[in-house]
């Protein structure tokens, strides 16, 4: 064994006494820069328009926030009725306002009814309701009809199963589930952000 730790040594000893030194100047292959301060030098660099700040990837592209979400528009609908009161209409106008300002959107709505009547009646209803609802985005606050979508669920989903008057209200309703890529670039955290104002 020790023998063998003695050869050991010898060898590794040996292996550090040999020094290789380079005479001349090396050729730079690559542009090492970072021209616009990303991270990304300009030999790997796609994208040189990101925002300052904004998250990148490997590429220096910035990356785009996905948009998902699920809202119950509070329109409150008679029994049997698709009919949308004015007083709705506000509801409806905080959908189209989101839509406007993000264009890459579109919109699911989400018509549900409560259990009185048969199956196939409340799958009308609730497809009319949620019509109801595409219908007042298209032809009063000009949202193009390709962006979005009805569906009608009939009774299928209730949020309130105890079978009450309250429970039969609530369970009238549309459901607006917003999708798409939100433009604006995803920004990175940095120790400034607790600084900076909140929109």
């Amino acid at each position: 064994m020790k023998t063998f730790i003695t050869l050991l040594a010898i060898t590794l000893l040996s292996a550090c006494s040999s020094i290789v030194t380079m005479d001349g100047n090396t050729t730079q292959v690559q542009d090492l820069n970072d021209m616009d301060k990303d991270g990304v030098i300009v030999a790997r660099e796609r994208c040189n328009d990101t925002v300052m700040g904004a998250t990148i990837d490997n590429y220096g592209c910035g990356k785009i926030k996905p948009i998902h979400q699920r809202s119950e528009l509070k329109i409150l609908f008679a029994n049997d009725s698709y009919y949308i009161e004015p007083m709705y209409y506000d509801q409806v106008e905080v959908i189209a306002s989101f839509m406007n300002e993000f264009k890459n959107t579109k919109v699911t709505i989400e018509g549900h009814c409560s259990k009185t009547g048969s199956y196939e009646h409340n799958l009308s209803l609730s497809q009319n309701r949620a019509d109801a609802v595409t219908s007042l985005l298209t032809e009063r606050f000009s949202i193009a009809s390709n962006r979005l979508t009805a569906i009608g669920y009939s009774y299928d989903r209730p949020v309130d199963k105890s079978g009450t008057q309250i429970a039969r209200t609530r369970n009238r309703r549309v459901i607006a589930e917003v999708t798409g890529e939100d433009t604006t670039a995803d920004m990175k955290w940095h120790i400034y952000t607790v600084d900076e104002e909140v929109e």
